[in-house]
């Protein structure tokens, strides 16, 4: 047993009037730089709000963009394969028909952050006073994790899924605040769309290798 983790402190929408919302997410073995959307649903799976996505993702501006020479470019991206189930639930369709943001569609700064390199604990406020059940969720993804079911020839000429590899991943913490004191693990219930053209979740999982082991285990919290 090591020392115990490191954990970077997240803290988005300090000025919500809603309940705070702690997420704690401790990293695997695969964990590498991997770009991740929180946001809360009702119990019938309605969007309501974000609570953090990866600034690059919530602006369409990435630091990282492309490298040329030894040199990384920062520059707008179109990447529809990073968040695809969230994108689409949000819901916010950009004028290129893509519904990940870009500058005219972005999330507001409240509710994005610099993505974390450790493990993280989130905490957050929702917007408003929440119903008595409802759903938090993560979606994370991590470029270049190629497997031996997601090779990098499946979709030959598909950009976005050469980036994307193994697809991005879909967690849930199902919440019940008629046990307040409680903490909720956060369970991965299927995987995004390989490239983003949809906003599918694809519940079988057997493809996934290494994807799996991005996070260790996450853990919802409620105040």
């Amino acid at each position: 047993a090591g020392l115990p983790e490191e954990k970077t402190a997240i803290e988005t929408n300090a000025g919500g009037h809603g309940p705070e919302i702690i997420v704690e997410v401790h990293r695997g073995e695969s964990f590498y730089y991997p770009l991740f959307a929180i946001w809360i649903e009702d119990a019938e799976g309605n969007y309501i709000q974000t609570l953090y996505v990866a600034r690059s993702v919530g602006t369409g501006a990435f630091k990282y963009a492309r490298q040329e020479g030894n040199k990384w470019i920062s520059e707008v991206k179109r990447a529809p394969q990073t968040l695809p189930y969230w994108a689409h639930k949000r819901g916010v369709r950009a004028a290129d028909g893509l519904f990940v943001p870009d500058s005219e569609t972005a999330v507001p700064d409240a509710y994005t952050g610099a993505t974390p390199i450790t493990g993280f604990i989130l905490n957050s406020r929702a917007d408003s006073p929440l119903p008595g059940k409802f759903r938090v969720m993560l979606e994370i993804n991590q470029n270049w994790d190629w497997n031996e079911y997601w090779t990098n020839d499946r979709f030959p000429g598909d950009e976005n899924y050469r980036m994307s590899c193994q697809p991005a991943l879909v967690y849930e913490a199902v919440i019940d605040t008629s046990y307040p004191s409680r903490e909720w693990p956060m369970k991965p219930i299927g995987h995004s769309h390989y490239s983003g053209g949809t906003g599918e979740l694809f519940t079988d999982l057997s493809t996934i290798t290494t994807a799996l082991n991005i996070v260790a285990s996450a853990s919802v919290r409620i105040r």
